[in-house]
């Protein structure tokens, strides 16, 4: 068997991977994830799935959704992307990561066929996932895309409901610069005669849902339409919402662990989807409340509006794009604080200009650089924050940039570490080290 650690050498060396390379690893069709999937025996059509399409919001609603199957009773596979710390992250059933094992004999015993097809990073890891859902025999997958939808490696099963949070401007030299297409793209995972429901109803990308269900004879629900959440208590780790469904109050106080504002829509979402559910599942109030309350003891979800510690409050969050990050910080600046710093790094494939608009100029900036060929060299940014006048300190990675960051902070400042996943991952790696979280 080949050792663990070579085998992900091979999958972050050899295979094209699009968050450390960008889009020279998308692929614009899915012939090689078909070609692999069939020399495996077709594994993603053994499964019953859920199927999560959006900009922002995947994770969380996928990892609700799974909760919840879980405190049903339900043996639930997972998959999302990208991994925080462990490769296998992505990959789990009833929160447990693949074993490292199983990910080194997949490699090695399809080695030929790798060859052969030269997949890239993703179309490998997702054949990896439907293959051992398959041979574990779970009761339902809940599968997150990648990015976009029509052309998403993922965008081979045929799904129970597909589900799309929201739409923002992301990726758009791949999907499109516009809401319009890049709803177009993600429109792409509405299947025949399947329910989809939509998380934020948007007047310049709601026609576009409507008329690619009506196309494919399917039922479309609007969430935020569907069902209600008033917020009744929030705290840094949870949140209490009563739920109804417009008319009347369906679950009194429901109690979520995650803390994130913008969350709120991603519960009408995992709500409305649970609903769709019930004639698949036996779903009852009490799962969904069990569920919903303990989300990480079920999942192992991190780093969204994740606080690892007070005084000072530090706060990790994996908003990377204009619309998740708008949310974050409308969060951000209502904590109360005597200074906020920011460990802020990005990748170059974001629309640097429209993050650059939300920043506020009372935060002190703190700037570094994520270890992947993609990242945008601190260099640069510090001078763009420059020319913005934004306060700031440039350092030559992201441990330095948080040890620093931390060591000036006073006990009521307040230390957020985001902008791009790989920022909070490399700041959740040297917490681990350290034993600090």
């Amino acid at each position: 068997m080949t050792s663990y650690k070579s085998t992900l050498d091979y999958l972050f060396t050899q295979l094209p991977m699009f968050t450390r390379v960008g889009e020279a690893a998308y692929k614009p069709n899915l012939d090689n994830t078909y070609a692999l999937l069939h020399a495996l025996g077709d594994p993603h059509l053994m499964l019953k799935c859920i199927h999560i399409a959006g900009t922002n919001g995947k994770g969380s609603t996928s990892n609700m959704l799974a909760a919840v199957l879980q405190s049903a009773g339900y043996k639930t596979g997972l998959y999302t992307s990208p991994h925080l710390l462990d490769f296998r992250e992505r990959i789990r059933i009833d929160g447990k990561m693949i074993s490292k094992k199983y990910v080194s004999d997949f490699v090695t015993r399809n080695q030929e066929i790798f060859q052969e097809i030269k997949p890239s990073f993703f179309e490998m890891t997702v054949a990896l996932c439907f293959e051992y859902f398959a041979r574990k025999k779970v009761d339902i997958a809940v599968i997150e895309t990648g990015l976009g939808g029509r052309l998403d490696s993922t965008n081979v099963i045929h799904p129970l409901i597909s589900i799309i949070t929201n739409i923002g401007l992301d990726h758009t030299n791949l999907l499109g610069n516009s809401l319009e297409a890049i709803a177009m793209e993600k429109a792409g995972i509405i299947k025949e005669k399947t329910p989809v429901v939509i998380g934020e109803t948007d007047p310049k990308t709601k026609s576009v849902f409507i008329r690619k269900a009506k196309e494919m004879h399917s039922e479309i629900y609007f969430a935020d339409q569907c069902v209600t959440t008033k917020l009744k208590s929030q705290s840094n780790n949870h949140q209490t919402f009563d739920v109804g469904d417009g008319k009347k109050t369906w679950i009194s106080s429901l109690k979520v662990t995650l803390a994130g504002h913008y969350q709120q829509h991603n519960i009408t979402t995992a709500l409305q989807s649970i609903k769709l559910l019930k004639p698949h599942f036996n779903i009852t109030n009490k799962n969904i409340i069990n569920g919903m309350g303990h989300i990480q003891k079920y999942t192992s979800f991190a780093g969204r509006w994740q606080a690892i510690q007070k005084n000072p409050l530090v706060i990790l969050d994996t908003g990377h794009n204009a619309h998740g990050l708008s949310q974050s910080l409308t969060q951000l600046k209502k904590v109360n604080a005597t200074q906020t710093h920011f460990i802020f790094g990005v990748v170059q494939d974001k629309k640097l200009d429209d993050i650059l608009t939300l920043l506020p100029k009372n935060f002190f900036y703190h700037l570094c650089a994520p270890q992947l060929p993609r990242a945008l060299p601190a260099s640069q940014l510090k001078a763009i924050f420059e020319t913005q006048q934004l306060k700031h300190q440039v350092y030559k990675n992201v441990t330095d940039a948080y040890k620093s960051a931390l060591k000036s902070c006073k006990r009521n400042d307040v230390l957020f570490v985001g902008g791009s996943t790989f920022v909070v991952a490399e700041v959740m790696e040297y917490l681990k080290k350290k034993k600090l979280i």
